[in-house]
């Protein structure tokens, strides 16, 4: 929620009651609603939502491009162990370097053979809910050289570390 939100929510709420016979000021209002979010007052309210900005243009969330050598190489690392999907491929034509889109519910990672796309050995930070899940469902599964462990002490919270074949590095973090 945005303080946009929680305002538009305080100016509902004084409309309600006042629909009611029950007059508040617009201040007590925000501070019924920082309440409700389970905060003390609306000072803390206001700093932890912080405010939405609208973007005219549209900018939408970033997506990595790692560099892969061959993604046969890696498919079955994306694929079958992290369990990524392909949402699409594209060559140029036959015989050309491979550019393809694999998502996992919100993250999206584009891995390109091209030789003008990244350099091998980057590493992308990724967000989790639960890390301990994905760390025992990463555990159950068979990958040649990967058993990787959880870092209960990492800097951003619970975080598992992998490494791709193509030697990019991948941080699941529960932040």
């Amino acid at each position: 929620m945005t303080t946009d939100a929680a305002k538009a929510a305080a100016r509902r709420l004084r409309a309600d009651l006042a629909e009611q016979s029950i007059t508040i000021s617009h201040s007590a209002a925000l501070e019924l609603v920082a309440h409700q979010l389970g905060l003390c007052d609306w000072n803390t309210a206001s700093a932890q939502l912080g405010r939405r900005q609208d973007d005219a243009v549209g900018v939408g969330a970033p997506v990595p491009v790692l560099r892969v050598q061959r993604f046969e190489d890696v498919r079955s690392f994306y694929i079958d162990f992290l369990d990524f999907a392909v949402e699409w491929e594209h060559r140029f034509q036959p015989g050309m370097p491979l550019y393809v889109r694999i998502p996992r519910g919100d993250a999206r990672l584009d891995l390109s053979e091209h030789h003008g796309d990244g350099t091998p050995g980057a590493v992308v930070w990724i967000p989790v809910a639960d890390a301990t899940r994905l760390h025992a469902e990463l555990n159950r599964k068979y990958y040649p050289s990967m058993r990787p462990g959880l870092d209960d002490d990492a800097p951003g919270g619970p975080t598992i570390e992998v490494i791709d074949p193509s030697g990019n590095t991948l941080r699941f973090c529960e932040a």
